[in-house]
């Protein structure tokens, strides 16, 4: 299979590594040379400057790993040309051109694989489990909540200048920190209505909202809110779900996932594989990926999933700005 790498940051340099440490080696890179990573472990490989160009190399598949705002610009000459995609979270960064889009993939007959990668996280699926087997009784409130301090994600760059810190990339925390926005919808169903408070609160010298609280209600009446901050020290991103006979909490960097079921009076606990690490989310979404190119698979998270989650983001967006609880459309 050959691959085609859109954008050499810190995620399109963790997919290079995944791709070689599960045997491919085939893979062509388009680069605008405008990143802050070093290009040194490329010397081997093509590197192109133009799409087109990188197209002209007919790839099979495409991992779209460029700042937000840019993602279509790629994904659309991809999914025209038939290629499988897997395109970073979130789909892009508004309304525009997703039709474009949509029809691009339909005509070209490609998959797309949207990088939600805490869906393979084996905590998080176990909590898709216990909520199918019902053993928290059926789900009544849900909270989630994330935090990071910006300024370490990438020590190598001034936090000032990355993606998640512009406004005309892409950034802010509602988008770059949409995890919950998907998995929630994937655990819980879909979402009715949104509202939001969200601003930037904190000194941090970016143009983007580091700070969101998001309140959601789904269409099967659970209600439930998601925090996220660009500030938290150290960082936090936890779960709880509130059922009518019982708990089911998930806490990330405790590695812990815990079910309290009343009829039994007690905590259970879920744990996760041992040595569990963050890049075997990615290593498990890769190697979905390659199972989709083959053609031995439909992708756990679609374009049409993607766009869900897209859409409760503007939602947040729209409700700050006008003060309001948004009704999203199904």
């Amino acid at each position: 299979m050959r691959f085609l790498i859109a954008g050499f940051g810190s995620i399109g340099r963790r997919h290079f590594t995944n791709l070689l440490s599960l045997g491919e080696r085939d893979i062509i890179f388009y680069r605008t040379n405008k990143g802050t990573l070093d290009d040194q472990t490329l010397r081997d490989y093509p590197v192109e400057n133009e799409l087109e160009a990188a197209l002209d190399h007919q790839p099979d598949a495409v991992i779209v790993a460029n700042p937000t705002a840019l993602h279509l610009d790629v994904a659309i000459p991809a999914a025209r040309a038939g290629c499988h995609i897997l395109l970073e979270k979130p789909v892009t960064n508004s309304r525009d051109r997703l039709d474009e889009f949509t029809a691009a993939v339909r005509s070209g007959g490609g998959h797309v694989l949207v990088g939600y990668q805490y869906r393979f996280h084996p905590g998080l699926q176990k909590v898709k489990q216990e909520l199918e087997a019902e053993t928290i009784g059926q789900p009544v409130t849900v909270r989630a909540h994330w935090g990071e301090y910006l300024p370490g994600w990438h020590p190598w760059e001034d936090y000032q200048v990355g993606y998640s810190a512009r406004k005309d990339l892409g950034g802010g925390v509602i988008l770059t920190l949409s995890h919950p926005l998907d998995y929630l919808r994937w655990l819980l169903g879909e979402v009715a209505s949104v509202w939001s408070f969200s601003g930037k609160l904190s000194e941090l010298n970016i143009d983007v909202e580091d700070c969101a609280e998001i309140g959601l209600a789904f269409t099967n009446g659970v209600i439930g809110s998601i925090q996220l901050n660009y500030i938290q020290q150290p960082p936090a991103h936890r779960l709880e779900i509130v059922g009518s006979a019982g708990t089911l909490t998930w806490d990330y960097y405790a590695s812990q996932t815990r079910s309290y079921q009343a009829h039994l009076g007690e905590w259970i606990s879920h744990p996760s594989a041992g040595g569990f690490q963050r890049n075997d989310l990615f290593l498990s979404e890769m190697r979905h990926f390659l199972q989709i190119i083959r053609g031995e698979a439909f992708p756990v998270c679609s374009l049409d999933d993607g766009i869900h989650a897209l859409d409760l983001s503007l939602a947040a967006f729209q409700s700050q700005e006008q003060g309001r609880l948004i009704h999203v459309q199904p």
